[in-house]
């Protein structure tokens, strides 16, 4: 995650140029995790509920996050994720994700294992993380086409997020990518890190797929 210090020459902020999610309580628990369309059935995003649910193809997205302390820029990437696309018609109108944090890769094995211990995301008790959109609206944000809303859950904490995304609907296909800001505290994730390397709240999320259409 994103680390400070005072005493060593800093490392820029991976989130200074993105936009920060608007964050606020969720009206209510989301829904129980119900299966989408996943063909290994390994994982199950969501449901959502929509004339068309196309599946999110893994092999042909990504799904990480991206911090910093005060010494370094440290990537981390999800390997086991699964997604869901409702359409009606040619318009996305709502989406979900799950993603097994037990797959969580940072850029080194040290920093990989203290992610999934108790001191962050706690992954043998917390093992998924959840989001379902429950509204996609057009954004004013310069590059994005949509401003997503909907609910994250991560650490067991569940918070309502708006955030801009860049999604494009075509014939055989739709695309979405986004990078955006949430604080970690807002989910429970609350190491302060060494006195003198401490984290910074901020992280950067990371989204890109592609959900095939059928003929």
């Amino acid at each position: 995650m994103l680390l400070w210090t005072t005493m060593l020459a800093c490392a820029p902020d991976p989130g200074a140029d993105k936009p920060k999610a608007e964050v606020v309580e969720a009206p209510a628990p989301p829904a129980a995790p119900a299966p989408a369309p996943d063909p290994g059935g390994a994982l199950t995003a969501p449901t959502i509920t929509a004339p068309t649910v196309l599946a999110v193809d893994p092999g042909r997205s990504e799904l990480g996050a991206l911090g910093a302390k005060v010494t370094a820029t440290h990537p981390i990437v999800f390997h086991d994720f699964v997604g869901a696309v409702g359409m009606d018609g040619d318009q996305v109108t709502t989406l979900s994700f799950a993603v097994d944090m037990r797959t969580l890769e940072a850029d080194k094995p040290k920093l990989t294992g203290h992610l999934k211990n108790e001191d962050f995301f706690d992954v043998e008790k917390f093992p998924t993380a959840t989001f379902t959109a429950v509204s996609l609206a057009p954004s004013t944000e310069a590059g994005a086409t949509h401003q997503v809303t909907g609910d994250l859950t991560i650490h067991g904490t569940t918070k309502r997020v708006a955030f801009p995304a860049t999604v494009a609907v075509g014939a055989t296909e739709v695309t979405a990518s986004t990078e955006f800001v949430i604080d970690r505290k807002d989910f429970g994730v609350v190491y302060p890190g060494k006195p003198d390397d401490l984290i910074k709240d901020n992280v950067v999320l990371k989204v890109r797929f592609t959900a095939p259409r059928g003929a």
